[in-house]
């Protein structure tokens, strides 16, 4: 099986070493705890909080920034998939695409001082927290959905040393 691949891109004054490291180790610890029975890729954009507000305008009809957007390319049901993985492989790298993040990198580093857990944390967090919704987690209810979604968050950032403090 291919291993999963996460590709990073965005503006050169947003491509932090550190912010890089953290999501590519955070996205493959997600991707590895779901268990996915095919190699992955996923897309991540690192933004602003000017062209995220744009973006959540634009597909969310939300006209304020926020900390992360994902984009799922195929629809999962807590990291089930029920039609045919074979059709939705790309033929020339191997990986199926999960889909594209849009990580807000000012507003994690604003949001790990904030909640006192640092930018570690928060961004390892807002990775994992996208992934999930490209393998079809989903927080809207405030019920079962959101209980699932939250235990394997915290589950899979306890596994990468950042648990909540």
């Amino acid at each position: 099986m291919l291993r999963d691949k996460v590709c990073i891109r965005g503006r050169r004054a947003l491509r932090d070493r550190e912010a890089e490291r953290l999501i590519r180790r955070a996205a493959h610890a997600a991707l590895a705890a779901l268990a996915l029975p095919f190699g992955a890729l996923v897309e991540v954009t690192l933004v602003d909080d000017d062209e995220i507000r744009e973006a959540n305008a634009r597909f969310r009809a939300k006209d304020r920034p926020t900390d992360v957007l994902s984009f799922p390319m195929l629809h999962f049901y807590r990291g089930a998939y029920d039609g045919n993985l074979a059709s939705e492989r790309d033929p020339e790298s191997g990986f199926v695409p999960l889909g594209d993040m849009l990580i807000n990198v000012e507003r994690a580093r604003e949001q790990g001082e904030e909640l006192g857990h640092g930018f570690a944390r928060e961004c390892a967090y807002l990775t994992v927290h996208s992934v999930l919704h490209l393998a079809g987690y989903d927080h809207e209810d405030e019920g079962e959905e959101k209980r699932a979604m939250r235990a394997r968050e915290e589950e899979i950032l306890r596994r990468l040393g950042l648990p909540r403090v």
